[in-house]
Order: structure tokens, then C-alpha cells, then sequence
């Protein structure tokens, strides 16, 4: 131990020590109190730090929700900074990280596998270029897709080969409706 941390430990050794002895006077002809009183206040502690260190996992993992109102959808910006949609695609809700980079419906294969679509029954002919680099694709025609009052049926999509953290929602899709950007919030209108 260098001395800053021998100081500090033994600064802190006086603080209990000033603490211990100010509760053993306070509380000396009740001294089960006392231990129920440390038990509450040290499970309060243990509790707000699990909280405190879980917050940031909690929220990322609860998407923020998307509003339909007459005609428009808002979509308010996630913690880690992207948009995500909720489509109703067969009557079946599949989330979507919405990517104006990307030109197409991507489907990550579990979202196509919980459509019924089977990587066995799929062709991988046309391949995508990524930020991870290439991948193969299969187009698929997807009967139905909702987003709250927009439906459109017979939509081309593709499903990618390789693996993704989810299923991406391009241009293909997005460039049906006026995007607009404001603050924390993208607004789709058609």
C-alpha cells in the first residue's frame, strides 16, 4: 500500500470507528433496535445501489414506444441514439432499427424464422455490402405489413444470411413517408 491509501483507509477506520462508538452509546440498553436499524438501512443501501448500477441496462433493454396519431407516427429517439419501429408484418409484431442507410427490408433470420420463414426454404442468391462487410440475401414477398393506420401487402424484403443483432427498416419502406428530424423525435407522415 503506498501512503495516499494507507491515509485513506485509515481515515475511513476513524469515521467507523466515531460512528461504531456514537451507536454502541446511543444504543446501549437497546441493542437488538440497533442491529434491526443497521439490517433496514444496509438493505436499503444494497437495494439502491442494485438499482442505480441496473438502471442503464433496464433502460436499454425497454425501447422507447412509438405514437399513432391520425396520419403520422412518432418515434421517439432510443438511449443509444437510433429510432426503432414495431411493424405488424402477418399480424405478428417485429421491431426494426430504423437505418436510412440501408436500402432495403432486412429480416434478421429469427425474425424470419418467426414468421415462418425457414432458412432451408431460402435461396441466398443477392448479397448486401455492410458495415461488417458482405453478406448473402434471399428476397422474400411479405403479404402484409402494418404500421398503426399504413398497410401495404405483397412487400419485397430480404433475409440475411449471416447473423444480426435485429432486422433493419431502409428506404425501401421509409421512402413512402415524409421523414422529419426534430430534437428527440422522427415523425413519419404519408
Amino acid at each position: 500500500m503506498d501512503g495516499d491509501t494507507f491515509a485513506r483507509v485509515g481515515y475511513l477506520a476513524i469515521i467507523l470507528a466515531a460512528l461504531g462508538g456514537w451507536a454502541l452509546v446511543e444504543f446501549r440498553q437497546r441493542m437488538g433496535q440497533a442491529l434491526r436499524m443497521a439490517m433496514a438501512w444496509g438493505l436499503i443501501f444494497v437495494g439502491v445501489a442494485a438499482g442505480y448500477g441496473l438502471w442503464s441496462d433496464i433502460r436499454r433493454e425497454t425501447p422507447p414506444i412509438q405514437a399513432v396519431t391520425q396520419g403520422t407516427v412518432e418515434v421517439p429517439r432510443a438511449a443509444d441514439g437510433h429510432y426503432y419501429l414495431t411493424l405488424m408484418i402477418n399480424g405478428r409484431a417485429v421491431h426494426f432499427m430504423v437505418d436510412t442507410g440501408a436500402s432495403g427490408l432486412v429480416l434478421a433470420r429469427q425474425d424470419a424464422e418467426a414468421l415462418g420463414i425457414t432458412a432451408d426454404s431460402l435461396t441466398f442468391l443477392g448479397e448486401a455490402i455492410t458495415a461488417n462487410g458482405v453478406v448473402r440475401t434471399a428476397q422474400v414477398t411479405l403479404p402484409r405489413i402494418e404500421l398503426g393506420p399504413f398497410v401495404n401487402r405483397d412487400f419485397r424484403a430480404y433475409v440475411t444470411e449471416g447473423e444480426m443483432q435485429g432486422s433493419l427498416l431502409g428506404m425501401d419502406y421509409l421512402g413512402q413517408f415524409r421523414m422529419e428530424f426534430t430534437g428527440d423525435r422522427l415523425i413519419l407522415r404519408q
